[in-house]
């Protein structure tokens, strides 16, 4: 009898040893410890690196980070506004810093309004930051844009605060 219980302990022991742990921490995947990256953290589905050391530098996460990848718009607005310029002219600093860099700018719309009228929207929006980042100096060769209208919510709902979020346009580096 002894000797049964053991069987059954060693079997489930044996199979307990080689199953496979799996990425259960919300996306988040550790990069290697042996000093390519520090150790950092980094969440695959925002980009973002958390940790001591930050993120890399010239990478999609630095810009979100230190510099900030978005503007955002009034209804029915292309007309950049000062909190937009400022994150601007940040742009325009943080890709000087990196000649090599070329960003696509994406422009939204929220919910309201005709699929081609948001499209031509989020055009006008997206020319609109590209504009300004040429004005300030980045070469309109480093710069594309794309409308997005209002496909791709980055806040999902039929209000205010929803609407003031996705009408946005957004600095991607490539």
């Amino acid at each position: 009898m002894l000797a049964r219980y053991f069987v059954v302990f060693s079997a489930v022991f044996l199979l307990a040893a080689c199953t496979s742990a799996s990425n259960n921490n919300g996306g988040i995947d550790a990069g290697p410890l042996d000093g390519m990256n520090g150790g950092v953290i980094v969440d695959s589905n925002s980009g973002l690196y958390t940790g001591e050391e930050g993120p890399t530098p010239g990478t999609q996460a630095d810009l979100v980070v230190n510099v900030g990848d978005r503007v955002f718009f009034d209804t029915d607005s292309s007309e950049l506004t000062p909190a937009a310029r400022t994150t601007l002219e940040n742009q325009s600093a943080w890709l000087a810093q990196y000649m090599y860099l070329v960003v696509v700018v994406e422009g939204h719309a929220d919910e309201r309004g005709t699929r081609e009228y948001n499209l031509a929207l989020g055009e006008r929006r997206g020319n609109a930051v590209k504009n300004y980042l040429v004005a300030l100096g980045v070469s309109p060769s480093r710069i594309a844009t794309v409308s997005y209208g209002k496909e791709r919510p980055a806040v999902p709902g039929a209000n205010e605060g929803a609407w003031a979020q996705n009408r946005r346009s957004v600095t991607k580096v490539q």
